[in-house]
């Protein structure tokens, strides 16, 4: 799990003109209109590296800083100052796509933190909008274009014994009523998810390949996030007890649900199908947070969470258990060069060696929501059809 990061300034192109003369944000625009008497010099791949380009020819800044994950080489690296303008070269990440944003601070020492406006690739994400860099080899995922069956959204408030009750919005496919029996896949971060990952176009989509049988989705909503979905007993057992029992009362359900999250949302996922019994029958997680100390000790943001101590502890009783009750189809996908990736690594050997079913997959990609939405299909496909199409 990343912590929290401030959100952006924006994407600066879109602001108006007359602004230019007020600080370093309104000095990239001017740096991108064709008034500069520059040209628009996105980023460029090389063999062994990356180029990035940023116009300056009034010298308004006084330094450019590369931000993006950690993890990727230059990450907080400056930039040299060139010709009209700054330059960074870093070295070619070990990935498929890059976001990133520019710290741009100005001659009176004021800092902004902006898209590249020399890059049209932009992707909103959990923190607002970044720049993009896709590698060469990089393909959307096939399913955000294909034929898609249509649907609609119902809302519905969970009581449970979380203090506020929890939202969950329902996506069911067109032409199905609240009385069929379909299979559901529960979403932690739900909203998000749907929002940043285009999750119910996936369904739509695989449902109409006929990859998938017609199934609902309950999109659930974190009101506090961070203190619900680090092992709060009280939100697992609402979701599981509560939730399950007002979603089978509102909607045919057909089987055994299936669980999802990423992140936290990811551990939360997990836990929750652990704990579920025979209601659960599969659980997909993503950069899933299972901190454990061997792995966090190099990266005090993640050891500073407050909850930090409650997730090691019940990550460590899922690594340390055997012979479940209930075995489960369990699908991990994270980043290869994530943070995350040696906890998930040791968790889906744990997992397998308890005895349920799991797939491990790393990624060419970090901790980010299209990251998510890439691995969808074929890794949450595959757990999905085990689950609810070859079952018993």
């Amino acid at each position: 799990m990343t912590p929290p990061e401030p959100a952006p300034a924006g994407d600066l192109s879109a602001r108006p003109a007359p602004a230019a003369a007020a600080g370093p944000a309104a000095s990239l625009v001017a740096a991108s209109q064709p008034a500069a008497a520059t040209v628009a010099d996105p980023p460029k791949v090389l063999d062994r590296w990356v180029r990035f380009r940023v116009a300056d020819p009034d010298r308004r800044h006084a330094s450019v800083t590369l931000e993006c994950d950690a993890v990727v080489p230059g990450a907080g690296r400056p930039f040299s100052r060139r010709a009209g303008g700054w330059e960074l070269r870093v070295p070619r990440p070990a990935l498929a796509r890059l976001e990133y944003q520019l710290r741009v601070v100005d001659q009176r020492g004021r800092a902004s933190t902006e898209v590249d406006p020399a890059n049209p690739r932009r992707v909103d994400t959990a923190f607002g909008p970044k720049s993009v860099l896709e590698l060469p080899g990089y393909e959307q995922p096939w399913w955000l274009t294909a034929p898609a069956v249509a649907g609609g959204y119902d809302t519905l408030l969970v009581r449970g014994e979380t203090a506020d009750a929890v939202p969950v919005t329902v996506w069911s496919p067109e032409g199905t009523s609240r009385q069929d029996r379909l299979p559901l896949l529960l979403v932690q971060d739900g909203p998000e998810y749907d929002t940043l990952a285009s999750l119910t176009r996936y369904c739509a989509a695989l449902i109409a390949s006929g990859e998938l049988p017609a199934h609902r989705v309950a999109l659930l909503e974190p009101v506090h996030r961070n203190a619900w979905y680090s092992g709060s007993p009280q939100y697992l057992r609402t979701q599981m007890g509560a939730g399950l029992t007002r979603l089978r009362h509102d909607y045919g359900v057909d089987g055994p649900v299936a669980v999802m999250g990423a992140s936290l949302g990811g551990l939360t996922a997990l836990l929750a199908g652990l704990r579920a019994g025979g209601e659960v029958g599969a659980v997909f997680s993503q950069s899933g947070s299972f901190f454990q100390v061997v792995h966090d000790g190099r990266h005090e943001s993640v050891a500073a969470f407050p909850h930090y101590r409650r997730i090691v502890q019940q990550v460590r009783a899922v690594l340390d258990s055997r012979h479940p009750a209930h075995r489960l189809r369990i699908g991990l996908t994270c980043g290869q060069l994530e943070e995350n990736a040696p906890n998930n690594a040791s968790m889906a050997a744990a997992l397998g060696r308890a005895g349920h079913t799991v797939t491990h997959v790393e990624v060419p990609d970090l901790h980010n929501y299209t990251a998510w939405r890439d691995a969808l299909d074929p890794h949450l496909t595959a757990v999905l059809r085990d689950c609810w199409l070859t079952r018993g």
